[in-house]
């Protein structure tokens, strides 16, 4: 049994962490915000919950005290926040995680990045090998200075890390991909603006799988490794699965790519003009992530550590729509 702590617990990945965790027979403590109901839920589980915020050392240290095994799950994740949350949350989150990490001893840590790091080359097939290279958007650039934060802690101070790349994370509870699709194609606002768009399926088991793999193997150290199904899909013919699913017409509508990319520039100036709070209906990351045909190997997985992805994509799929049908269609985007 391995005393494991979680960080941003109560969200998708963390929260699917935790119960996987504790099904396998690990102690398990949550780091959860102040206030945040989803904790009650997890003492439900058995799992002991810290309330505590990632920026404060302090907290984080004594949340991290006596673990074995630390997954930070804890981020900002929106493309719509301003940089300095990104700065204090993701990166500055990582830096406590790990300072407290080397004065607890703790045998591994296990940070939950995103394949958004490698950049946007879609000439080759992007591996673990390849440079960290910046979108100019905070989310994807606030976790390239957070994971170079974890790899100075891993070479100055030899505090065990692996990384992990999740490409599109789905499945039941998922709160940012599937929802929000599945709202803007109910709402008829979803549009394309390029051909065969490439997307990356992570069903929410097989990411957790590997999560708790490389968290124990130790020939993961010092490693990160990228994690999907195992296929592609183009976004169209994931949008239309999610159409099928809910009974509605598939959207067909497109626009030029510079069109979009020009109504986002237009709209992000306007909110941030206005002081809007919520987030406008398009953003340059949303443009760039929803118009590339990027292309991602998990042969490194595979290779060092014998890892398959357990669930395929169709099996994947199906359970994520038996689960999207039981949601109130009103309230998809609070998801």
């Amino acid at each position: 049994m391995k005393k494991v702590l979680v960080t941003g617990a109560t969200g998708f990945i963390g929260g699917n962490l935790v119960r996987e965790s504790v099904r396998r027979g690990n102690s398990v403590r949550a780091f959860v915000l102040p206030g945040d109901r989803g904790g009650a839920g997890l003492k439900a589980l058995g799992v002991e919950v810290y309330s505590g915020d990632i920026r404060s050392y302090g907290e984080v240290k004594n949340a991290v005290s006596g673990m074995d095994i630390v997954f930070n799950c804890a981020a900002v994740v929106t493309d719509w926040a301003p940089w300095r949350l990104f700065r204090e949350v993701t990166i500055g989150g990582m830096e406590n995680v790990c300072k407290a990490c080397i004065e607890a001893g703790v045998q591994r840590l296990v940070d939950i990045s995103t394949n958004d790091v490698f950049g946007t080359d879609e000439s080759r097939v992007m591996d673990e090998t390849f440079p960290l290279r910046p979108w100019h958007e905070p989310y994807p650039d606030a976790k390239i200075e957070a994971e170079k934060v974890a790899w100075h802690y891993y070479r100055q101070y030899k505090l065990p890390v692996t990384m992990a790349y999740p490409c599109w994370a789905y499945g039941a509870g998922d709160k940012t991909f599937v929802p929000l699709l599945a709202d803007a194609i109910v709402k008829r606002d979803l549009m394309f603006w390029r051909k065969d768009v490439i997307v990356w399926p992570t069903y929410i088991e097989n990411l957790v799988d590997l999560l708790l793999l490389i968290s124990e193997d130790q020939r993961a150290v010092g490693n990160g490794y990228l994690v999907h199904d195992g296929e592609s899909v183009t976004l169209q013919d994931f949008c239309k699965g999610i159409a099928d699913a809910l009974g509605v017409r598939p959207v067909t509508t497109r626009i030029p790519y510079f069109a979009a990319y020009a109504a986002a520039v237009v709209m992000e100036f306007l909110w941030k003009l206005l002081r809007r709070k919520e987030r406008p209906l398009l953003t340059t990351y949303t443009v760039k992530n929803l118009g590339s045909r990027l292309r991602f190997s998990i042969e490194k997985a595979e290779r060092e550590l014998g890892w398959k992805p357990k669930v395929t994509f169709r099996q994947g799929f199906a359970k994520t729509m038996e689960w999207l049908k039981t949601l109130d269609r009103e309230t998809l985007k609070e998801k």
